[in-house]
């Protein structure tokens, strides 16, 4: 399916509800399909990613059952599957996944097979691998990536400093040593998203300040309790965007989690020039929720701070297309994470953004974007939503209709995008090729 969006003949406006946060999403399936009792969830994103990790732990024993009022799922003890856990695209799913069955008592001795789609198939694995292997973890992988098959048997605890901060290998360790033997800690070396850590404590898990560092203690049991997950700021990053980049543009944007900690995009629209305007709203549970009002701005290049870079490191594809459009020079450091996500997004970003007429000199761990005119013309994302999302965005103030190629992969993560756009003004259409 290709994607074609045309340049907006006037400006974008209404009310936006963002989807379910993506991250909070896998991670309520994992813990309410080990937590004893109901765990009881609203705002779940509906998207193939999220699905995937529910449907692998209801194959795991978790009773999920769905209504009109979001999802309940009955866990507690899990059971060994008939068959290979398939995660499609989700990287969170996987290692995650990987981390809650590594060590689990009802399990122990199970051959647990992971596997995902060519995507998934080609990022690495061994950075879960290693740590929970310190731990006493039976996983065999294929050179370091999927698919992954896990023996679960007895785990000790251990104090793991990641290489690079990393809230996937920060939470999968958690969640093992939730089965290991004594008191496990992360440190890293920088901040990441802490989900994870707000989500547990509603479980009923104790978190162990580990001067420096954040632990668990094994052993403890979870119990469930009731989810409501916030709008995603990284699919409201999106819509954000459109609005930044079409003159006459005004809109408000509700429940969107505001998590510190994934907050990198906010800071770099505010430095680029945005107008937002930010209140605070319900929160939920721990996670900080609020009300954003977006207009039309006249963005500028900048040179992005490293500190912000792993506050802002899913939302790089769409700052980067904002960066094209701006005036100036944008320059982007310490971002080589971005190679080793569901396609090379800083390689296919600016092959992408090259031939819609870009000027921009890509670096091992980031870019130079000259901002400057868009042309029209045919894309391909590489099979990555954001990218397909980020580049057909510029379609909105090119001089001609963009399409990107394989677009469908949007559906990983926010199948509502196109909906979306229309709703506020927005010319967008799937073409099929077939």
């Amino acid at each position: 399916m290709r994607l074609r969006v045309h340049p907006a003949a006037r400006g974008l406006s209404g009310h936006y509800q963002p989807p379910g946060d993506k991250s909070i999403s896998h991670r309520v399936a994992l813990l309410g399909a080990v937590a004893a009792g109901q765990t009881r969830i609203t705002g779940f994103l509906e998207a193939a990613d999220t699905r995937a990790t529910l449907a692998a732990m209801a194959a795991l024993g978790a009773d999920v059952v769905e209504d009109e009022t979001g999802i309940v799922i009955t866990g507690g003890r899990l059971e060994p599957p008939s068959q290979a856990l398939d995660l499609g695209n989700s990287g969170t799913g996987m290692r995650l996944l990987a981390g809650l069955v590594a060590g689990r008592r009802d399990l122990l001795g199970e051959r647990i097979e992971l596997i995902g789609d060519a995507s998934l198939s080609s990022r690495p694995m061994d950075r879960i691998i290693d740590p929970l292997a310190a731990m006493g973890a039976n996983i065999e992988s294929s050179g370091g990536k999927a698919p992954l098959v896990i023996v679960p048997s007895a785990l000790k605890s251990i104090r793991y400093r990641l290489p690079v901060a990393s809230a996937q290998v920060k939470s999968a360790v958690l969640l093992a040593g939730l089965s290991a033997a004594g008191d496990t800690v992360v440190e890293e070396p920088g901040p990441s998203r802490d989900h994870t850590e707000r989500l547990l404590p509603a479980f009923g898990v104790s978190l162990l300040d580990g001067e420096p560092g954040i632990g668990v203690r094994g052993g403890q049991k979870l119990t469930g309790c009731q989810v409501r997950v916030p709008g995603d700021l990284s699919s409201a990053a999106f819509v954000m965007a459109a609005t930044l980049l079409v003159p006459g543009s005004k809109v408000v944007l509700e429940n969107v989690g505001l998590n510190p900690t994934r907050d990198g995009v906010l800071r770099i629209f505010d430095a680029m020039g945005a107008a937002l305007r930010k209140a605070p709203g319900d929160g939920v549970g721990a996670e900080p929720v609020g009300r954003l009002e977006v207009g039309h701005a006249r963005l500028r290049g900048i040179e992005i701070p490293a500190a912000w870079v792993p506050l802002a490191i899913d939302e790089f594809p769409v700052i980067m297309a904002l960066a094209a459009a701006a005036t100036g020079t944008t320059t982007i450091k310490g971002a080589a994470e971005l190679r080793v996500k569901e396609s090379d997004r800083l390689a296919v970003m600016c092959d992408g953004l090259r031939q819609l007429g870009v000027k921009l000199s890509e670096t091992p761990d980031g870019a130079v974007i000259e901002g400057g005119p868009i042309r029209g013309g045919r894309v391909d994302c590489h099979g990555d939503h954001r990218i397909a999302m980020s580049l057909g965005l510029l379609g909105l103030v090119a001089t001609g209709p963009v399409e990107v190629e394989r677009a469908e992969w949007i559906a990983t993560s926010y199948p509502g995008f196109v909906a979306d756009l229309m709703a506020l003004g927005a010319e967008v259409e799937w073409i099929d090729d077939e």
